[in-house]
């Protein structure tokens, strides 16, 4: 222990205004100007022509993403960053935009979030999704997500004994298809809302997965799920739902589940005293601002919930996310 505060006036300062830099990578994004540039060298005249801005406002957010380390600026014009080449542009294999547009599609309902606290009700338009883009946004920004861990959940994850896989609100699909690259013998069903389809199907055809991996339009609470499966994947679902919806989710996934099958609860996972890991705690605030019972859950919660529905061997498995997320799995 020392006795340096933890917190100075300049590092609270820089805190209160970082969203300065958020907005600024966001406009970036949202204006393609990453990939505009390419793997080129581009004047700001030329960028603003390309992207129909104003020139010199253009050249001021070109200049501030310089200053972030974003781009590299040259007497013939702005060239991408290896890092920017790499995650902003957008035919990139490893492209970020869509997760980054789900932030900023996110922001007006954050920048309200006094009124969320005060009222304990959320702040985002309910209509937002309906918007195409917001819509791709957020699916595609969870198949990025999904994609940047499932590599390592599927390795660390033992599904060799398993054949038939229930992908949970599974979104496109981005487990399902890693896990049953993983296990040969194993199939698949995504089951999550039908504007979700496209999108799912897309990304199962890309890995040459349709004979293995099928896709099924319905609603987790009010639709019978697809039977029969050994094993539930339940990835980032409950966090969306209320303890009560949560329940019924389990209940249905233990009722249609095979006697001997497993349960995989992913989520992100708050500690007992409910402010540690940091990103799990600045979650349940996004669940506030976005949801209408949403939040993030600790570990007895989570336990306590499956052991209610009548699971037995429940752990928590040794995975550990980068965002404080993690693994719970009980058996039938």
């Amino acid at each position: 222990m020392t006795n340096q505060p933890r917190w100075t006036p300049e590092q609270l300062l820089q805190t209160s205004g970082y969203y300065w830099q958020t907005c600024t990578l966001h406009a970036a994004v949202k204006l393609d100007l990453f990939s505009i540039i390419g793997d080129g060298c581009l004047s700001g005249n030329e960028i603003a022509r390309r992207a129909e801005s104003c020139e010199d406002a253009t050249c001021r957010l070109l200049d501030a993403l310089t200053a972030m380390e974003l781009l590299e600026k040259n007497e013939e014009g702005y060239v991408n960053t290896p890092e920017s080449a790499a995650f902003l542009v957008r035919d990139a294999p490893d492209y970020l935009g869509h997760m980054i547009m789900h932030h900023h599609h996110l922001v007006d309902a954050w920048r309200r979030l006094d009124q969320s606290v005060q009222k304990g009700e959320p702040g985002l338009d309910s209509a937002l999704f309906e918007d195409e883009s917001a819509r791709e946004a957020f699916l595609m920004g969870m198949f990025t997500n999904a994609r940047l861990m499932a590599t390592e959940v599927a390795g660390q994850l033992d599904l060799s004994k398993r054949k038939r896989l229930l992908d949970l609100g599974g979104g496109p699909g981005t487990y399902a298809v890693f896990f049953c690259r993983q296990y040969p013998d194993l199939t698949a069903t995504v089951l999550d809302l039908p504007e979700s389809r496209p999108f799912a199907e897309q990304i199962i055809n890309d890995y040459g997965m349709q004979n293995r991996i099928r896709f099924e339009a319905g609603d987790y609470l009010k639709d019978p799920l697809p039977t029969p499966f050994d094993a539930v994947w339940i990835s980032h679902i409950l966090h969306a739902e209320g303890p009560e919806n949560c329940r019924q989710i389990l209940n249905k996934s233990y009722d249609f589940l095979e006697k001997g099958g497993l349960v995989f609860v992913h989520d992100f996972i708050l500690d007992e005293n409910r402010t540690h890991p940091l990103f799990p705690a600045l979650f349940s605030l996004n669940m506030l601002v976005a949801t209408s019972r949403g939040r993030a859950y600790t570990e007895g919660e989570i336990s306590g919930m499956l052991a209610e529905t009548g699971f037995y061997d429940i752990e928590r498995h040794p995975y550990q996310g980068s965002t404080g997320s993690g693994i719970i799995t009980g058996a039938k």
